[in-house]
């Protein structure tokens, strides 16, 4: 009998592949309101790059290449001021993820509008992902440093993507002036409270934080690293 139930569990799972076109769907949303100046702009669009560089992430992005990841990068900041900057794809080769690297490296910092827009945002990210119907899974990630203040409220639009089936994290991202000493953590736990009130959602949603822009690459990694990790078992 448990003989029996292993090898059908085995075929369930080796069919797996066949029955979607990819394990997860990603869109990262990354915040360029006004209170994101150039310098930070980069240390952002670099920190995702570096993080996709990594060898963690490398590992596990390729763990299944008969079933991707399939990834995607936008900008948000005003309610009508989205911009896509990697366009849906497959991560099913080294070459392919290399040249999403170097897609963001290169990438220039456009004008956009200075409000933040977050309920926006996540009805963008939401339209983006039912593009993915056929993924296993479909992640939305949130970037930001600072509350909505335009447009629909981000607990609105919660509440309607909770019925989709989406999951949403977040990367609060706090202020990065060591002269603040401790406020900064004060700070901080405020805007992640918020995010995660208002925000995510989902099973095993969470909220990721960076102390300031410098830190962003590294919570970025740790944050890729935790959101693939649940999917990789399917090669067992």
């Amino acid at each position: 009998m448990i003989r029996q139930a292993a090898l059908a569990l085995l075929l369930l799972v080796s069919a797996a592949p066949a029955l979607a076109e990819c394990r997860q769907a990603l869109a990262l949303g990354l915040d360029v309101s006004g209170s994101v100046d150039a310098r930070e702009y980069r240390l952002q669009m670099g920190g995702v790059a570096q993080a996709l560089d990594s060898s963690e992430v490398r590992e596990k992005l390729m763990a299944m290449p008969s079933a991707p990841v399939h990834l995607m990068v936008f900008e948000w900041s005003g309610p009508g001021d989205q911009a896509i900057v990697v366009p849906w794809t497959a991560i099913d080769s080294e070459t392919t993820l290399n040249a999403v690297i170097a897609n963001l490296r290169q990438t220039e910092r456009r004008d956009a509008s200075p409000g933040t827009a977050l309920g926006v945002a996540m009805s963008e990210g939401e339209r983006y992902l039912r593009q993915q119907a056929a993924c296993w899974k479909r992640t939305l990630d949130i970037s930001g440093d600072g509350k909505s203040n335009l447009g629909p409220r981000p607990r609105d639009v919660k509440e309607r993507i909770a019925q989709s089936g989406i999951t949403i994290n977040a990367l609060v991202i706090g202020v990065d002036n060591p002269s603040s000493g401790d406020i900064r953590q004060s700070e901080i736990g405020e805007l992640s409270s918020y995010f995660d009130a208002e925000v995510i959602v989902g099973p095993d949603a969470f909220v990721q934080t960076a102390i300031g822009f410098a830190d962003y690459a590294r919570a970025m990694k740790e944050k890729l690293i935790r959101e693939l990790d649940g999917l990789v078992f399917s090669q067992l």
